[in-house]
């Protein structure tokens, strides 16, 4: 016998013509040696017959588990997400003979993730299972995903792996403000542009869900104050336009709004989208200092004028509310 394997994997009983394997055979490593076989005439060694090839094909035994190659798995979802909306596919190879048998034949199961995501048996296509999944309250599940050989039967093989699935954020919170309203105090000499106060309306989501604008909708205060957002910290920023004076005015009010800037049609109906609240602003008095009645005066003496003549008047006076004595 000569060809692939002989003398080294197969032997043949040179009486009967019987051919044996001296190794365990691996199907997944070889499926099939090629043999040539010839008959000698024992006292010659010369053939009695042409050469005959012959093929020996190794028949599958279930010996190999399924295995997931590209595990394990991270995937992700928009929370809120219909039940049945798809997550990821994962696949498992079987290195048995997939025409032969069931050895090959793969069936899925979830072994954890229930009752959250299930996964379909033929095609390892997992998908949510629950409705109406909240990011703000869990963001993240370990699933543990289970092939099986012989189409799941009993006595077949069996691997895992895992899948790390992710709620990604959509915008169903509105933005609401932790207080009706507010109060802060000002001094009556805090430069323009300076800043009065930040707000800021509470919102769960993250991201561009979470971004949102303020603006002053109402109060006696539209034209002295406005009212822009910090990019980083999404709070509303509240600064001065004008100039306060105590004497003129000693409070406002300013009815203020926050709103999302991207809104999502889906959730309307938790919304609305915005949120108000009051903030008032108490302007304090500052001591300041007396004011002449004219920042020039203009006064005639004669040369001649004996000392002690009293020449003119200059006055001032306490611009403050409580009118202190000038001297």
């Amino acid at each position: 016998m000569s060809g692939e394997g002989a003398s080294s994997i197969f032997i043949i009983d040179e009486n009967t013509g019987d051919i044996h394997a001296t190794k365990r055979l691996d199907r997944e490593e070889q499926a099939y040696y090629t043999l040539r076989a010839q008959a000698l005439d024992r006292l010659t060694n010369k053939p009695v017959e042409p050469e005959s090839e012959f093929v020996i094909k190794i028949q599958d035994i279930n010996d190999n588990e399924p295995k997931f190659l590209d595990g394990p798995y991270t995937a992700g979802v928009p929370e809120m997400s219909p039940v049945g909306t798809s997550v990821v596919q994962v696949t498992a190879t079987d290195a048995d003979d997939p025409t032969y048998g069931n050895s090959a034949r793969v069936v899925y199961s979830i072994l954890q993730g229930q009752p959250y995501f299930s996964v379909e048996p033929k095609t390892g296509i997992i998908k949510t299972a629950l409705p109406n999944m909240d990011r703000e309250a869990k963001d993240q599940y370990l699933l543990v995903i289970q092939a099986k050989d012989m189409v799941g039967q009993n006595g077949g093989l069996s691997g895992t792996t895992s899948v790390t699935v992710t709620l990604t954020d959509v915008n169903d919170n509105p933005p609401r403000f932790p207080r009706r309203s507010y109060q802060y105090n000002v001094p009556e000499s805090l430069p323009v542009a300076s800043v009065v106060a930040r707000i800021k309306a509470a919102d769960a989501d993250v991201g561009p869900n979470a971004e949102m604008e303020y603006k002053i909708v109402d109060g006696d205060g539209l034209g002295v104050f406005k009212i822009s957002v910090d990019k980083d910290t999404q709070e509303g920023i509240i600064t001065i336009q004008k100039e306060l004076d105590f004497e003129a005015k000693t409070s406002y009010t300013l009815r203020i709004e926050a709103a999302n800037i991207h809104v999502d049609p889906r959730f309307l109906s938790l919304g609305p989208f915005s949120d108000m609240t009051t903030v008032k602003i108490i302007v304090e008095d500052v001591d300041e200092p007396p004011v002449f009645t004219s920042r020039l005066y203009s006064m005639v003496v004669s040369e001649a004028a004996k000392i002690g003549t009293i020449i003119g008047t200059v006055a001032a006076h306490d611009p403050d509310a409580s009118n202190s004595p000038v001297r």
